[in-house]
Order: structure tokens, then C-alpha cells, then sequence
């Protein structure tokens, strides 16, 4: 594989057809960004869903940080910070659901994994331009998540709600990134001690050694939840998870981690792919059973194939080894071939086992600008690396 090539390919997907797509269509002159969007670009809805804001509130600032200085790119996270800083925290310090467009709540504390996204793109905003009420918000958010994160009582976590006496993986992966960004900005030793904790439940717990898969639910105590639901796994996740660990782990230069994160995010790959019609299945039975405790387990989603698409170059950076590259390439022509709209940018975002698009609503009502961009940018920044050194050691 001729990585110039592909970096140039990359930056084009990026520059030429994602992010076009989004300043064309869904920047709000009121704040914030319209993600009830059709893939023409037609906006149905102004609500304002939190996670989808944030998250743009992430991209937008990370483009500025790590392709370009462009003002456009801070006027629009600016936009998106501005909405939801006025307007939207809620006095528990939590963040909520859904907005309007002017910023009044319509559902409040709904879902954990917004806060979790909220500290994520407050940490990036406060990068792109060093506004302490950001990095103030992101701490006040970090208190009220690690407070919900430590009650014997499962945190509200719509659309994934955790089931009675279990803990859900997605809770783990996602705050173990979000408190590493935090920490890596405020150096503070509770910020850090929390992000670690998360990472050691991913890296130890919900990873079985034994079934060689990283399972969704454990009960709360680490042991297993009886199958099915203690079986289901979803190979994007668990790919997409082991980029995360790798970037906490190799702050430390804890190479024993990075490698056993490698190896994860192969047997995932492995698991995970359609031999018969392509593509990543959203989830599947860690036993092989066909019913998967997972809705619309045999989709197959935009986001998944992102995750790995960065995932095989980060794990090739660290190894070095030719299936990262072989797999690379296989997730590439699957998603080229199957998810970008030329007619219009972006890409779709839901497809069937057999590859036809699906148009119902799966999980949120949302195309939301975040896993696309966030491949892109992160293989940018890889590819940058690997065209001019050799793999790490």
C-alpha cells in the first residue's frame, strides 16, 4: 500500500468532500450545528441533540488544532460552544439531551455519554483557544460524571440504558479518553487517577481473555452477565476502544498495553467481518449464538469501518506487521465502495447485511459530523508519521 497515496487521500476525503459538506449545509446563524440532516443536505429539524453538538464542538477545534489555522473552522466551534455553554448546563452539572435551537432544554439529563462527549470537545475547544471558562466547564462536568459513574445505581445512558446491577464497556471506553484529555491538560491526579481506572476495567475487565472478545455489559462486580446479554459484543466498539487505550498507554510508554491493544483490535477484525457479504457486523454472540443481544446486530454502519480504518494504521505504526495494512486496505475498499454520496459529500450512514442503504431511524434521529471527520484527521496525523519514519519499535 503506497501511503502518500493514501494520506493524499485522506486529506482529499476530508477537505474536498466531508467538511464541505457540513459548512455548506448545517452551520446555524443562531449557534451550534443542524444534524437533523438529510444526506442531500436538507435540514429537517433545528433541535439541538447534545452529543452530536459536542462532538461537532470536538472536530471543528481539533480541525483548526491539527490541519489548519482557518478562522472559519474556530468561528463555527466558537458557535457551537456559545449555544451550549449559554444555555445548556443543567444546575446537577450535568448536560442535557436535547436542546432547541435557541438553547431551552426539551430533555434534560437523559444520557451519561453526553457529559462524556462534553468534556471531550470542551478539552479540545480550550486547545484551539485557551478559554479557562471551557476548561472550567469541563471540570464542573467531570465531577458531576465521576459522581454518577461511582453510585451503586446505573447512570441514565440513553440510547444504550444499562441494565440493573451491570456496567456497560461504552461507559468505560468513552470517560477513559475523555478524563485522559482532561488530565493531559490540567495534570491534575484525580482527573488522571479516574481516566486510568476506566482504562484498566477496558484493558482487564470487560476484555475476557479467555473468550478472546471484549464483551458490552459485565455485572458490576467484573464477573460476566449470563449470555446472551453477557455475550454481545460489538467489534467496532472493541476496535475503536483499543485506539483510545493505545493513546492513554503510550502517554506512559506502557508498550505492554499498546501490544495487547494491537492484538484486540486484530481478533476484532477478524470476528467482526462478513465473509459472505463484507463489511464489519454491528455486533455479534461471543459464543456464536445467532441471536445477538444487540439491536440491528447484523448492520452494517458507517462508523465502525471509520474507527478501523484508523485503528489498523495506528496499530501498524506500533507493530509494524503486514495485516494492519492488509486489513486497512480490505476495511477501505469496502467503505469506498459502499458509503460515500459524490452527489452530494459524506457519506451514508446505515447500510444492511447485503450493503443497501437503510433509511429508518437505528439509534438517533442525527448524521451526526463526528466519526467520519475524526478517521480522517487522526489518519492524517498517522499517515504524516509513517510516510517519514519507519514503524515505532
Amino acid at each position: 500500500m503506497d501511503l502518500r497515496s493514501l494520506l493524499a487521500i485522506c486529506r482529499n476525503e476530508l477537505l474536498q468532500e466531508i467538511v464541505p459538506f457540513w459548512t455548506k449545509h448545517a452551520v446555524d446563524a443562531d449557534g451550534g450545528i443542524n444534524t437533523c440532516i438529510r444526506d442531500d443536505g436538507t435540514v429537517v429539524s433545528r433541535d439541538r441533540w447534545g452529543w452530536s453538538q459536542w462532538r461537532a464542538l470536538w472536530v471543528f477545534s481539533k480541525l483548526y488544532n491539527s490541519i489548519e489555522t482557518r478562522a472559519e473552522w474556530l468561528e463555527i466551534a466558537h458557535g457551537v460552544f456559545q449555544l451550549m455553554s449559554s444555555r445548556g448546563q443543567l444546575p446537577s452539572g450535568h448536560w442535557p439531551l436535547l436542546v432547541t435551537e435557541n438553547g431551552t432544554v426539551k430533555r434534560g439529563y437523559e444520557s451519561l455519554y453526553t457529559d462524556g462527549f462534553a468534556i471531550y470537545g470542551l478539552v479540545e475547544y480550550w486547545r484551539a483557544t485557551g478559554d479557562d471558562n471551557a476548561l472550567a466547564l469541563a471540570i464542573d462536568t467531570f465531577c458531576a460524571a465521576q459522581l454518577a459513574l461511582s453510585s451503586e445505581s446505573p447512570p441514565p445512558a440513553w440510547p444504550y440504558p444499562v441494565p440493573p446491577g451491570c456496567k456497560a464497556h461504552a461507559l468505560s471506553m468513552l470517560f477513559s479518553l475523555a478524563f485522559f484529555e482532561l488530565a493531559t491538560v490540567t495534570d491534575d491526579v484525580e482527573h488522571r487517577a479516574a481516566a486510568i481506572d476506566h482504562h484498566d476495567q477496558v484493558m482487564n475487565q470487560f476484555w475476557r481473555r479467555d473468550r478472546n472478545a471484549l464483551v458490552e455489559w459485565l455485572q458490576r462486580d467484573g464477573t460476566e452477565c449470563p449470555p446472551p446479554l453477557g455475550t454481545a459484543v460489538c467489534p467496532g466498539h472493541s476496535i475503536e476502544s483499543m485506539w483510545f487505550q493505545i493513546h492513554i498507554a503510550r502517554a506512559s510508554n506502557d508498550h505492554q498495553v499498546i501490544r495487547k491493544a494491537v492484538e484486540v483490535i486484530r481478533i476484532h477484525l477478524e470476528k467482526g467481518w462478513d465473509a459472505q457479504y463484507g463489511g464489519l457486523f454491528l455486533a455479534i454472540d461471543a459464543d456464536g449464538r445467532d441471536r445477538v443481544e444487540w439491536p440491528h446486530a447484523d448492520s452494517k454502519l458507517w462508523w465502525p469501518h471509520t474507527e478501523a480504518l484508523y485503528a489498523t494504521l495506528l496499530a501498524y505504526e506500533y507493530c509494524g506487521e503486514n495485516w494492519c495494512l492488509e486489513w486497512h486496505e480490505r476495511i477501505h475498499e469496502y467503505s469506498f465502495a459502499h458509503f460515500p454520496l459524490r452527489e452530494h459529500g459524506e457519506w451514508r450512514q446505515k447500510l444492511d447485511r447485503f450493503g443497501q442503504p437503510v433509511h429508518d431511524v437505528l439509534f438517533l434521529p442525527v448524521k451526526d459530523p463526528f466519526h467520519l471527520p475524526r478517521a480522517m484527521i487522526l489518519c492524517i496525523d498517522v499517515l504524516s508519521r509513517l510516510v517519514n519514519f519507519k514503524p515505532l519499535e
